[in-house]
C-alpha cells in the first residue's frame, strides 16, 4: 500500500467512528450543517467529511465538528491549517467525542463543559474538559489559570441579572422629578 492509499483508506476504528456518527444521526447534521452555511464537502483523511467556505455567524469558531463533519470558516482547510497548525487534528479528536456521547447529547454535554471553563477561568476552553482533551494548544487555545469559583459566580451574576440596572435597581426609571 502506497502512502496515498494510506491517508485515504480509513482504520478499521475510523470507520467504526465514523458508522457510529451515521447510527447516531450526527454525521447527517454536520452535512445538514455545512450545507447550510454554505460550505463546499469533500472527502478527508482517515474517513473524514470535511466542509470549508462556512459563511453562517453560528458557532463563532474558524472551526467546529458535528459528528464525523469538520468544518471551518476559512475559504480551504488549507488556510485553516496555515493559521492554526493542527486545526484538523483537533478537530477529528472531536469526531470521537459525538460518538462516544452518542450524538446529540455531546450538545448539552459541551455546552455545560464551555459554561463550567468560563465559571472556572473567563474562558470558554481553558477548563471545558472536551477541549482539554482534544488538545487546546492544536486548537488554537490558551490554558489559562484556574480562578476562583466564587469569583466566576460574581461575574455571573453581573452579567444575567446586573446589566442596564440603575444604582437603585429600576432600569431606565429615574426617582427625581
Amino acid at each position: 500500500m502506497d502512502d496515498t492509499s494510506a491517508r485515504t483508506t480509513p482504520s478499521v476504528m475510523a470507520r467504526v467512528r465514523n458508522l457510529g456518527n451515521w447510527a447516531n444521526l450526527s454525521t447527517p447534521l454536520g452535512l445538514a450543517i455545512a450545507r447550510a452555511g454554505g460550505s463546499r464537502v469533500l472527502r478527508g483523511p482517515r474517513g473524514l467529511t470535511m466542509a470549508e467556505g462556512y459563511r453562517l455567524p453560528f458557532p463563532m469558531a474558524g472551526a467546529f465538528t458535528v459528528g464525523s463533519v469538520v468544518i471551518t470558516s476559512h475559504p480551504t482547510w488549507a488556510d485553516a491549517e496555515a493559521q492554526w497548525p493542527g486545526t484538523l487534528e483537533h478537530e477529528e479528536h472531536h469526531t470521537w467525542q459525538w460518538t462516544f456521547c452518542l450524538g446529540a447529547p455531546f450538545l448539552p454535554l459541551y455546552t455545560a463543559a464551555m459554561a463550567w471553563s468560563w465559571l472556572r477561568t473567563g474562558d470558554r476552553a481553558s477548563a471545558n474538559a472536551f477541549e482539554r482533551a482534544a488538545d487546546l494548544r492544536l486548537g488554537g487555545y490558551t490554558d489559562r489559570a484556574k480562578r476562583p469559583l466564587r469569583e466566576g459566580w460574581r461575574q455571573a451574576r453581573t452579567l444575567l441579572f446586573e446589566r442596564g440596572r440603575s444604582p437603585r435597581g429600576r432600569s431606565g426609571v429615574s426617582d427625581q422629578s
